[in-house]
This record gives C-alpha cells, sequence and structure tokens, in this order.
C-alpha cells in the first residue's frame, strides 16, 4: 500500500523560497522566520544527498526524487505544528520538480506530480542569483544560475503561481520580503 503523505492543513501562511542553488533561499527562509517569530523548514534533500554522498561518493539519482519529496513534506508537516501564523519554506516538490526537468530529460514521476497538484502554498519568494556563490559537495552548476533561474522563473508563470523576485544583498532583500508579505497577508 502507498504511504499516503498530505499537508498538514493547519491554518497558516506557507510562503516558498524558491530558486537556484547558492541563490540565498537558507538565509532568507531563517531570517524571516526570525523576523516573525515563526518556524522555517529546511531543505530535505541537502542532509539526504550530502549523507548519501559520504557514504557512498554518489549524488541523486532518479531514485532518490520521492524520497526528497516526501521527507521535505514531513519536514514542512512536523515545522507547521510549531508555526506562528506563517510557516516558510526552504524549497518544495516544485524546486524538485524544475531540478527534474534540468537534470533528467523525460523523466516522470507520478508522485512528484501528484503532490505538486495536492500541495497548496501561499506565496513564492523567487531568489535571483546576485548573491555570492557557495561552493560545496553536491552544488555544480555555478555557470549556470542564469539558465537555471530562468527555469524557475519560467515554472512559476507557467503554474500561474504568486510570487515576486528578490534581489540584492539578504538586508535588502528581507526588507522587500517583509513588505511584501506585510501588504499581502
Amino acid at each position: 500500500m502507498e504511504k499516503r503523505t498530505q499537508q498538514t492543513q493547519k491554518k497558516l501562511v506557507r510562503i516558498v523560497l524558491f530558486g537556484p542553488e547558492s541563490s540565498g533561499k537558507t538565509s532568507m527562509a531563517k531570517a524571516l522566520a526570525a523576523h516573525y517569530k515563526t518556524e522555517w523548514v529546511p531543505e530535505f534533500a541537502r542532509d539526504y544527498l550530502q549523507d548519501k554522498y559520504d557514504t557512498s561518493g554518489l549524488i541523486c539519482e532518479t531514485r532518490d526524487i520521492t524520497p526528497i519529496v516526501e521527507g521535505q513534506l514531513n519536514l514542512e508537516n512536523k515545522a507547521a505544528k510549531d508555526a506562528n501564523n506563517l510557516l516558510f519554506c526552504d524549497t518544495n516538490a516544485l524546486q524538485t520538480l524544475v531540478y527534474t526537468e534540468a537534470y533528467y530529460d523525460n523523466y516522470q514521476n507520478e508522485r512528484l506530480n501528484q503532490l505538486i497538484r495536492e500541495i497548496d502554498y501561499d506565496y513564492y519568494f523567487l531568489t535571483y542569483y546576485d548573491t555570492p556563490w557557495e561552493d560545496d559537495d553536491l552544488r555544480d552548476k555555478p555557470n549556470e544560475r542564469e539558465a537555471m533561474f530562468n527555469r524557475f522563473h519560467q515554472k512559476l508563470i507557467l503554474l500561474n503561481k504568486p510570487f515576486s523576485i528578490l534581489k540584492g544583498d539578504e538586508s535588502v532583500r528581507l526588507k522587500e520580503a517583509t513588505h511584501s508579505i506585510d501588504q499581502l497577508f
């Protein structure tokens, strides 16, 4: 029997930090959660794939996609229990979809598509690639940040998701993001 993973239905405004690697998503999720005295959801794939790399030397494979999206949703549900009106998500299943489309031609994953259809988020902050590149074991496209940004941007437009783009240093981004949140929610 398929494990049923659902988004916790607690009344929260769910905001996703969305964009290419090393574009400030984690820093902004943490800063926004601190500003609003609420919870943020870390990127499940980062720890999952780092552990895989450390133990086997392997990077992401298509068989990792379902555990990644389900693990991300489980982290989100745990954080939602303690969140205070707002929940900031450092990535989501849609982010994983953009990466699967970039890395695996013609790859289809019904579970990923199902979660994207079923899970709802109130707003996206698309993080621009004007932040310094931070190299690590998992990041691999420092010269393709603009192309990846464009993929994320086009996906939000295609799916008619509400979003705004965050540019500049962290203080500028935080000011713009909090202004948007205060106006919208």
